[in-house]
């Protein structure tokens, strides 16, 4: 069992940069999969970035070379770095941890990319 809470989001203009947070209620070493993802308006959610235990990344294409996703252990907490923002980055942005016990989301953060 794992609570996320997603924070970080916010109203940025084209080309901005923001720095999202994964706060998990318990020690994220032992968790197998934490991933982000994002579900824009009348869209479904997809997958933008995720890290295992042993600290491969992987990332969706329309985000590679713009987000980073890491891990600080002794705060329990998962980040994306997202740069070089574009309006369809606009989103709600959802962290998940998939672990033996099942799959956990937390309840999101609003992205807006807009001019």
């Amino acid at each position: 069992q794992v609570q996320l809470v997603e924070s970080g989001g916010g109203l940025v203009q084209p080309g901005g940069s923001l720095r999202l947070s994964c706060a998990a209620s318990r020690d994220i070493l032992y968790i197998d999969f934490m991933g982000w993802y994002r579900q824009a308006p009348g869209k479904q959610r997809e997958w933008v970035a995720s890290v295992t235990t042993g600290g491969t990344t992987n990332y969706a294409d329309s985000v590679k070379g713009r987000f980073t996703i890491s891990r600080d252990f002794a705060k329990n907490t998962v980040y994306l770095q997202v740069n070089s923002l574009k309006p369809e980055d606009t989103a709600v942005y959802y962290c998940k941890a998939l672990m033996v016990t099942g799959e956990y989301w937390g309840q999101g953060t609003q992205v807006t990319v807009s001019s």
